[in-house]
């Protein structure tokens, strides 16, 4: 009797292990009002141009084990903004983006690796103009609190990389165009679990 008794509660245990919940992971909602991505490029050596996206997504982030944190995130390439209306139809077309074919581009991590008490390398593929490719986040959490204006727990990052256009199939007016892209990020992200103000 004590050995099938033992062998029950062992495997009550395992099973209660598998279905507990991970309270330490939360997921956050990408402000798709304050999360941008804001993207330079070389216009024939004159000037650096610029344009931007706003962006949604969601945000896994565990407070205990940041290195199992996890992004995805959605920009629609048609909603750019340059502050040049011509401009913004030209680079929706044909020779650039191609938002007829190609209207999303989404980022998704695969690894977060710690750099500093607040910051990290977040790896992960960059889907756009119907390429994937990899590329690497350089990010920095910028601040965590409740936020002013919704109450809400909110977190804040800046991050940076860099791209070659090339390599996602954009490729008009090269090389006098610049083929490297700098690209600057800001988020905000609030908890879900939460009621708004």
């Amino acid at each position: 009797m004590k050995k099938y008794l033992g062998n029950y509660l062992a495997v009550l245990i395992l099973m209660m292990a598998f279905v507990s919940p991970v309270f330490s992971a939360e997921t956050y909602v990408l402000d798709p009002q304050h999360t941008y991505i804001l993207w330079h490029i070389s216009h024939f050596g004159f000037t650096t141009q610029s344009g931007k996206w706003y962006a949604n997504g969601t945000l896994i982030l565990d407070k205990d084990k940041p290195q199992k944190s996890k992004v995805n995130a959605t920009i629609q390439v048609g909603n750019i903004i340059t502050g040049i209306p011509e401009l913004d139809k030209h680079l929706k077309g044909g020779l650039f983006f191609d938002v007829e074919h190609f209207p999303t581009a989404t980022f998704a991590s695969t690894k977060v690796e710690m750099t500093g008490k607040t910051t990290a390398n977040v790896y992960g593929t960059l889907t756009l103009h119907g390429v994937t490719k990899s590329v690497v986040l350089n990010v920095k959490l910028n601040q965590a609190g409740v936020s002013p204006i919704t109450d809400k727990m909110t977190v804040g990052f800046t991050a940076t990389t860099s791209i070659k256009r090339s390599d996602f199939g954009i490729s008009t007016l090269l090389p006098g165009l610049g083929d490297n892209v700098k690209i600057d990020i800001e988020a905000e992200a609030y908890q879900t679990n939460q009621t708004e103000k």
